[in-house]
């Protein structure tokens, strides 16, 4: 049996690691990335619709509305090359799951979009701070239900 203090000493060093760096340094990676991203594609014509759309079972990082098209976008930073890179990183169930908030939001928040063509895009950025942003419109499609 353990006393009180080492379940609290555990629950100290936790929240130490999430505040301090161990959690910490991915979410601001991931930020930073994704406010790269959406500067990118404002500057390329879109138009911001949502940011970090969650639902159970899935997270939208930008929706925007560009040439028409409601698109969820999926930002991806590639660190390093090998393995495919982050496009290869959208697997199938990664794909499912953005399909499945895409759903949501057009049921929800989105609902006013819910009539317009929608694609599936990612912005592939190439590090930290990043450069280079590519714009994969199209990167993959839904099946029709």
């Amino acid at each position: 049996m353990s006393d009180g203090r080492g379940i609290s000493a555990a629950v100290e060093k936790l929240v130490d690691c999430l505040t301090r760096g161990g959690g910490s340094q991915a979410l601001s990676a991931g930020t930073e990335a994704e406010r790269f991203a959406e500067r990118e594609l404002v500057a390329q014509g879109a138009r911001v619709l949502a940011r970090n759309a969650r639902c159970r079972g899935g997270e939208l990082d930008l929706v925007v509305a560009h040439a028409g098209y409601v698109a969820f976008v999926e930002v991806r930073l590639r660190r390093r090359a090998d393995f495919g890179g982050a496009a290869a990183s959208i697997t199938p169930a990664k794909q499912r799951r953005l399909i499945h908030a895409a759903q949501h939001w057009l049921l929800h928040e989105g609902r006013a979009y819910a009539r317009q063509p929608c694609r599936f895009d990612a912005v592939l950025l190439d590090g930290l701070p990043p450069t280079h942003a590519e714009w994969l419109q199209g990167a993959f499609e839904a099946e029709p239900c």
